[in-house]
């Protein structure tokens, strides 16, 4: 899996499956761009991975987006790779959940993504090649209980990256998804070790996901040994749902 001077952009780059996207990118000989909210944390990954650039970005100023493509772009030279690995959570049972915040989800985690790949495939075209890696989620496919939102917009990124895939195969752009399972991280660490527990036990593997597991699977997908895949999701979760 040769990433060597690829040109790679990575979205969600601050969180702990971000921060796995980027080491193993970094490691493969990629050239990076890692955007994210949290200034501090991106400074912390560009002390830790020298040579990569950052870029403080958030996904909700839709107005910006191609203004970010066009500047990730030039500090790159380039775009081989897009990498669309953020996205927020405000859970709520439906009945709770304002209008407000079902709106805030679908716009950060499905019409930004949308609107990334929209930009980033005119610079693809160009090239005459391209890469697309769009990161759901487990409960996308399996609902999740006061995850309605949540659940939504990560199953909208699945059939918006097939309409993709097929729009854009004959130009030589590959769009695929992958759909983490639980994955430790800050977030499931907070998770009360009774729940965890509970949570483990639906998991055939026997444990929770780790950040290189997405990683890894990420790596594949970008490098030309996945060249003839198109239009997938790889299910990353330990047997936990079996498409």
């Amino acid at each position: 899996m040769n990433l060597k001077n690829k040109k790679v952009i990575i979205t969600g780059a601050t969180g702990g499956i971000g921060n796995s996207l980027v080491k193993k990118f970094h490691e493969s000989g990629a050239l990076i761009l890692a955007t994210g909210t949290k200034e501090e944390k991106l400074n912390k990954l560009k002390d830790n991975f020298s040579n990569i650039r950052i870029e403080k970005f958030n996904l909700d100023d839709h107005q910006e987006i191609d203004s970010f493509i066009e500047s990730a772009c030039n500090k790159l030279n380039g775009l081989d790779v897009l990498i669309n690995n953020a996205g927020i959570t405000l859970d709520s049972l439906t009945i709770r959940l304002s209008e407000e915040n079902w709106k805030k989800v679908l716009d950060i985690n499905l019409t930004s993504t949308f609107l990334m790949c929209k930009s980033s495939i005119k610079k693809m075209i160009k090239n005459k090649s391209g890469k697309i890696i769009n990161i759901t989620s487990i409960v996308g496919h399996t609902g999740n209980f006061g995850q309605a939102n949540y659940s939504a917009s990560k199953a909208g990124i699945v059939a918006f990256s097939k309409s993709l895939a097929l729009e854009y195969a004959k130009k030589n752009i590959n769009i695929n998804c992958i759909s983490p399972g639980f994955i430790k991280t800050e977030m499931t660490d907070k998770i009360p070790e009774e729940y965890k527990k509970l949570l483990i036990n639906k998991i055939p593997a026997g444990d929770l996901g780790t950040g290189d597991d997405v990683s890894n699977c990420a790596a594949f997908l970008a490098s030309d040994m996945a060249n003839y895949i198109n239009g997938e999701t790889i299910h990353v979760n330990g047997g936990m749902y079996m498409a």
